[in-house]
């Protein structure tokens, strides 16, 4: 493992269900606790991410503006 003060590299196994364990300090990285969504992105040639949900909260209210118009 590899670890610098803003990087971490870690490895995980894909157990039988195709589930992983995100290494713990990936998880204190990004603050994932239990219960968070992640998001997986994948691309054939350029690999997979896994990003928390509330990032793409920021995203829509650009887009969209906060709150609702109803």
């Amino acid at each position: 493992m590899k670890k610098e003060k803003n990087k971490f590299m870690g490895v995980c196994k894909v157990g039988e269900k195709g589930q992983i364990v995100i290494p713990k300090e990936a998880r204190d990285m990004f603050s994932i606790a239990p219960g968070d969504t992640v998001v997986v992105l994948c691309d054939k040639k350029r690999g997979m991410a896994i990003v928390k949900a509330d990032f793409f909260e920021g995203i829509t209210e650009n887009i969209f503006g906060k709150g609702s118009d109803k």
